[in-house]
């Protein structure tokens, strides 16, 4: 493949204007690699992975320290994706910005490939933790950020959570433990696309008003548009200034980008491309006829 590896991060050069350009462009390249990974493997996840796609690059291109520092820094920032389904996602970003091959990553799922369903920390050494038992990478990137402080570490830990997610017990269990233990270097995101593999949340289990109960717990709560740049990008900067741990939660769609993905929950996982649909999914994403050449014939 002839994809970039290893851009700029963006938080390093350029005007406003143009930062958002890049982690545009970044999250564009998110998305067409989680299709085409998910259509290799013959399954996968991807409604989740596309509504995180613009949070996630802007999380490694323009908020994390850690591409700079390098994964064995302990000054790093960390980041836990607890919504670990979304993995595509997660080693699509990583390639981008060079922590893992474009080519390879495209492995997803298959066997003695470390590019599994869900994040393995042994077979990915940049993964902070493995995770896909929803709510337990919440609970670890709480443990995290406590023994950073105990440390005296001024590293930041970020974590993405699913909303359906949120419907388990342990993850307010750990909301009540960050905010008990003043974890002002934590920052929690919501991918908050209100669908859930058999259905809307609110259909299975309502988590409005979600806002409010987030501020019960004690933390410092930002609602914004999860595909708006510029506003992830202040959502980010306002986490770092506050003394509270923080949650983000980003209103985003499921599937986004992919019309006839966008907002069916049918496309939240266990779901195998076929050739056409990945071309139209990678058409619709402003691929160019060679882009999905190389994405699909590997």
């Amino acid at each position: 493949m002839n994809i970039q590896v290893k851009p700029t991060p963006a938080n390093d050069t350029g005007t406003a204007q143009k930062i958002e350009q890049q982690l545009a462009e970044a999250a564009r390249f998110v998305r067409m690699h989680s299709i085409a990974s998910i259509y290799h493997a013959g399954s996968g996840h991807p409604g989740g992975a596309m509504s995180s796609a613009d949070l996630l690059a802007c999380l490694y291109g323009a908020e994390m320290n850690v591409w700079p520092r390098g994964i064995d820094d302990p000054m790093r920032d960390r980041f836990v994706l607890s919504k670990g389904h979304a993995a595509p996602a997660l080693y699509a970003v990583g390639a981008y910005y060079g922590f893992c091959s474009p080519k390879e990553s495209l492995k997803l799922r298959k066997l003695n490939s470390p590019f599994q369903g869900h994040p393995h920390v042994l077979d990915l050494p940049w993964v902070e933790t493995s995770t896909g038992s929803l709510g337990q990478g919440f609970s670890v990137a709480i443990g995290m950020a406590l023994g950073l402080k105990i440390q005296n570490n001024p590293a930041r830990v970020y974590t993405m959570l699913g909303d359906g997610e949120l419907q388990e017990g342990e993850v307010w269990e750990a909301a009540m433990s960050g905010a008990h233990h003043k974890l002002d270097t934590l920052t929690a995101v919501i991918d908050y696309n209100k669908l859930q593999s058999d259905n809307t949340n609110d259909a299975i289990m309502r988590l409005e008003p979600l806002g409010d109960k987030w501020r019960a717990f004690g933390w410092d709560v930002q609602e914004i548009d999860g595909h708006d740049i510029a506003a992830i990008l202040a959502a980010f900067r306002h986490a770092g200034t506050t003394s509270l741990p923080s949650v983000i939660i980003a209103h985003t769609v499921k599937g986004k980008g992919v019309p006839y993905m966008e907002n069916i929950p049918a496309w939240h996982g266990s779901v195998k491309f076929t050739r056409l649909q990945a071309e139209e999914a990678l058409a619709a994403l402003n691929a160019s006829a060679d882009e999905i050449k190389e994405f699909l014939d590997v």
